[in-house]
């Protein structure tokens, strides 16, 4: 990549980061249904055709690390060495754990943010479809990784049953931190639990 390509990709990327962060702050402050896409826009200093540009949906606006999670699952995968698919995958979420990494990182602005979307049916609704995609494609990869078809049930049982321990911890993860327990050792812990179940389903496929 020549440095202008690079240098453009980075203004971008910060661009798009700056529009979520305006839409996830005016969200969280009046309500998802309450604030308009022209609003965000003129917060952040864009056309209302640009901040279309970079997010296909209003709700993509406050769900902005989709994609960016998907490549890091990909790489992951893709790069796993010896490893099984499914235990590359488990690595990777260990150490966005203890990393700290946003997805998973405690503090109040994820209750905030959480908080918005339930009290928004417009987000529960895509939160939820979003979960479902999410495991849809992350049973894709896996599919990929030993070469069978994207509908093995193996490889789509092992995917939803992966998220869902995620999902389970982040939850109890929120709880903890409300509660002035410790967050990530509450998410670490559903989610090793998790983990456990899905090796223990896999065994005897290629994915474990």
């Amino acid at each position: 990549m020549s440095k202008p390509d690079g240098l453009r990709n980075q203004k971008k990327a910060e661009t798009r980061q700056a529009i979520s962060n305006v839409a996830t702050r005016l969200f969280v402050e009046r309500g998802f249904e309450n604030v308009s896409v022209a609003e965000v826009a003129r917060e952040a200093g864009v056309a209302r055709k640009t901040v279309f540009n970079y997010f296909l949906r209003k709700e993509d606006l406050i769900f902005d690390r989709e994609e960016e999670v998907r490549t890091l699952v990909r790489d992951a995968i893709v790069n796993r060495g010896s490893q099984s698919p499914v235990h590359a995958f488990q690595a990777l979420m260990r150490t966005l754990a203890v990393t700290g990494h946003p997805i998973f990182h405690m503090s109040a602005r994820p209750i905030q943010f959480w908080r918005t979307v339930v009290e928004s049916p417009a987000l529960t609704t895509y939160a939820r479809e979003l979960q479902v995609t999410l495991a849809n494609d992350l049973g894709e990869m896996l599919a990929d990784a030993v070469h069978r078809p994207h509908a093995d049930p193996d490889a789509r049982l092992a995917a939803a049953m992966l998220v869902s321990a995620l999902v389970v911890a982040y939850g109890d993860a929120l709880r903890a931190f409300r509660e002035q327990q410790d967050p990530e050792a509450a998410f670490i812990s559903v989610m090793e639990r998790g983990f456990v179940g899905v090796n223990a389903t896999v065994v005897g496929t290629p994915y474990a």
